[in-house]
């Protein structure tokens, strides 16, 4: 099971992570939940309905990244499309936002829930619900797209290019989470399919 998923009953699915996995991946997670922003929660006492028609950003994010993870939803070549895509965006990314927080989130609770032995030593088998899986799955996805974009990897040809760095390239370590999270997304992905 090292490095890879496996299906479990009840169609969740478990992985043997060791100390600095687990600290890798959550690092990436809390920095990911830090990257899309706390979100605009309503105030205690806002009306619910109001809540939920609350209004979102008109224009995409100035960081590629977010860029990335909040696309337009439409092409930009006519001021029709923009403003479509601006309405878009209005309407659904507060939603999106939350959805993306809450994965992220999902994967640092479901890592602090592996204990250490008395040693003090980390690391187990990380046993992940159906809905968890589906939560590290949109979490692995934003993980690689966001450091996609920093390494700005715009095709899956170039991703070859990256297994040919040099180990003094100063991105050599950003390249290999990149790798190692698209194996585990890939192996998750597998998983929940079988």
């Amino acid at each position: 099971m090292a490095g890879r998923f496996e299906a479990v009953p009840g169609g969740g699915a478990a992985v043997a992570l060791d100390e600095v996995e687990i600290s890798i991946l959550r690092s990436f997670a809390v920095q990911l939940m830090e990257l899309i922003g706390p979100g605009d929660e309503p105030a205690e006492d806002a009306d619910p309905l109001a809540a939920l028609f609350a209004e979102g950003p008109s224009e995409p994010p100035a960081d590629p990244a977010l860029r990335r993870l909040f696309p337009d939803a439409y092409g930009d070549d006519t001021d029709e499309l923009r403003q479509a895509a601006a309405d878009f965006r209005r309407y659904t990314e507060n939603d999106l936002r939350a959805r993306k927080r809450d994965d992220a989130h999902t994967v640092v609770r479901s890592l602090d829930s592996l204990s250490t032995d008395a040693a003090g030593e980390g690391g187990g088998i990380l046993k992940l619900t159906a809905d968890e899986s589906r939560a590290w799955l949109g979490a692995l996805n934003d993980l690689r797209l966001t450091i996609g974009t920093r390494l700005e990897v715009t095709d899956d040809d170039e991703s070859e290019d990256l297994y040919r760095l040099p180990d003094d390239d100063p991105r050599k370590p950003m390249v290999m989470a990149y790798l190692w999270l698209g194996a585990l997304q890939e192996s998750l992905v597998d998983t929940l399919l079988a």
